[in-house]
């Protein structure tokens, strides 16, 4: 999880994967939510989001490090996360926000479930209290004040963890199996809205042990023999109407020794009005501090 404020570097590689073979009979994979307790999990976020109009070509990028850890918390698990560092560039030129600064001084607390279920987000207030700290008195800060709500940022954050993991834990999966989450983003021509398909591809061998692999696609219709479990997943997100012709690509890797998510990658393209948007997010883990002893 990274705060749902950004999003992906076009045209970032990811390592090659070297799936373990599986011998016989298919075996169930299960992801159960054993995180690694109080030991700092340190990943970079890179994010780019290009739109192409009238052939021209604009794009933003945004590149982030973020520290979190988990602690044990009332029959479950406390997530803490903050961002020790946020840059932008517009066409490859540094840009300062506000945003960077307010993603510095902001540290979310989520409250989760034993088996690794949202709760709620611990200290949703605290995303205005950063924004005041960071805008001048007297300055209009109204789309930013909307977009760092409490219920604005406790949305995006139960959001981002259902699409990451909702449906995978605690759960035996078999190679080839889909899951599914509703996803979205919001572009200057409108929302983009699509079904992220996650297919179990089988297992690899990392840094932080064995590890579940995951193939991403999106879908840009229920279809007609859909089962009935992703049928009720599109219900419940309201049956929002989503976009024709949407496409993605990417990969999901997470340890199962400990609950490490590994490495993510997602690039989405749609055609919004007259423009072609591209959504590119890459998330990749650098470091994990060794246990105390």
């Amino acid at each position: 999880m990274w705060l749902g404020c950004a999003v992906v570097l076009a045209g970032c590689t990811k390592p090659a994967s070297s799936l373990v073979p599986e011998a016989g009979a298919p075996l169930p994979v299960r992801l159960d939510f054993r995180p690694p307790v109080d030991r700092a999990m340190t990943e970079r976020v890179q994010t780019a989001r290009t739109v192409e109009r009238a052939g021209t070509k604009q794009s933003e990028e945004v590149d982030m490090t973020t520290v979190t850890r988990f602690t044990p918390a009332e029959s479950g698990w406390q997530l803490a996360q903050t961002v020790t560092r946020a840059r932008m560039t517009r066409g490859g030129t540094p840009v300062e926000t506000v945003v960077d600064d307010v993603l510095t001084r902001l540290g979310l607390r989520v409250r989760l479930a034993a088996d690794g279920a949202f709760v709620k987000l611990v200290n949703a207030d605290e995303g205005l209290k950063a924004l005041r700290q960071v805008v001048p008195a007297g300055q209009q800060a109204g789309p930013l004040e909307a977009f760092f709500a409490p219920e604005a940022l406790e949305a995006r954050a139960r959001e981002e963890w259902e699409t990451k993991y909702g449906g995978l834990l605690q759960r035996n999966l078999m190679v080839g199996q889909h899951t599914w989450a509703v996803e979205r983003f919001s572009s200057a021509d409108g929302e983009v809205r699509y079904v992220l398909e996650r297919t179990v591809q089988g297992t690899e061998l990392t840094d932080q042990g064995d590890a579940l692999v995951l193939g991403l696609k999106c879908l840009d219709a229920v279809p007609d023999d859909a089962p009935e479990e992703l049928r009720e997943l599109v219900e419940e997100a309201g049956s929002p109407a989503l976009t024709p012709g949407v496409t993605c690509e990417g990969e999901q890797v997470v340890a199962r020794g400990y609950f490490v998510p590994m490495r993510r990658n997602l690039t989405v393209r749609a055609r919004v009005g007259d423009a072609t948007w591209t959504l590119a997010t890459q998330t990749q883990l650098e470091l994990l501090e060794e246990a105390r002893r």
